[in-house]
């Protein structure tokens, strides 16, 4: 039981790094650091996309325009952080010591 709890923390953790990447070559794009044009940065810019966006989308729909600004990552990887803490307090309550 443990095993599965640590494999879905690890996916939750990638998950929220591949957030964090999606949102820094958002701003690399905006700032013209980096050319979508370039192959391995639209490969890259797809993955991201594919990955990232189903989340994000929800959260973008019920958040009101702030002028530019997505704030939708924030609110994603503060959900995550959530989600890791319940499973941490879950597997620590309810699963005795000697299966840990």
């Amino acid at each position: 039981m443990r095993s599965l709890v640590e494999v879905i923390l690890l996916a939750l953790q990638l998950y929220t790094y591949l957030i964090i990447a999606s949102a820094i070559l958002s701003w690399l794009v905006a700032f013209n650091v980096v050319n979508t044009r370039n192959d391995v940065v639209r490969a890259i810019w797809n993955f991201l996309d594919a990955v990232t966006e189903p989340a994000l989308r929800p959260i973008r729909r019920i958040l009101p325009n702030l002028g530019g600004i997505d704030i939708s990552p924030v609110i994603l990887i503060l959900l995550i952080i959530f989600l890791q803490n319940l499973l941490v307090r879950v597997m620590q309550q309810y699963i005795p010591p000697t299966l840990l």
